[in-house]
């Protein structure tokens, strides 16, 4: 593994890790999905909601079945990044098939207009809504990834981001910013 897909792993570790114990389980997914939640203003009955929480909840099944080495329902940084290592995604059409339904009710939650694309405040809402991460770094990533620059970010460009955060090991590109400020 090279060290800036390290970094980049470490930084995903770290937007898992909602309650900041240096371990991702279960409840970080469940809570990301409840932050999500309230930041909309969407009762646990919604349906979008009620999507994307299954689908996390399957996406939580499938890191916990590639990484959990221990059994004991949590992951470290350590066993997160030996799955990566192991072939957790194995090849972009691997992710496409975990990730795109994900973005599809992602999309469905923040694209609060229906348009297609997500604004800056749309950007700034769903990272804190489910990362967690700050205002200032929200608009930052919706900067960095408007790259036709209307100051839109449409799904292609969002998923074309999330694939070379994975699977791109060239500095500079949009999807380093995916998640914001990489570790050093």
């Amino acid at each position: 593994m090279s060290s800036f897909l390290d970094r980049k792993l470490t930084r995903r570790f770290q937007t898992y890790d909602l309650d900041r114990d240096g371990l991702v389980d279960a409840a970080d997914f469940e809570r990301a999905c409840a932050n999500l939640g309230a930041e909309y203003g969407l009762p646990d009955t919604d349906p979008g909601l009620r999507r994307l929480r299954e689908i996390m909840r399957g996406l939580w099944q499938h890191l916990a079945a590639a990484a959990d080495t221990d059994g004991d329902g949590r992951i470290d940084l350590g066993e997160y990044k030996r799955a990566f290592t192991a072939g957790l995604l194995e090849t972009p059409e691997n992710f496409d098939r975990v990730y795109v339904p994900f973005l599809d009710a992602l999309m469905a939650i923040a694209d609060t207009d229906g348009d297609g694309r997500l604004s800056a405040e749309d950007e700034v809402r769903w990272t804190r809504g489910l990362m967690a991460l700050p205002d200032a770094t929200g608009r930052d990533i919706h900067r960095r990834l408007d790259t036709d620059e209307d100051g839109y970010i449409g799904t292609a460009e969002l998923l074309s981001a999330i694939r070379e955060f994975y699977f791109d090991d060239s500095q500079g590109s949009a999807g380093e910013f995916l998640l914001g400020p990489l570790p050093e």
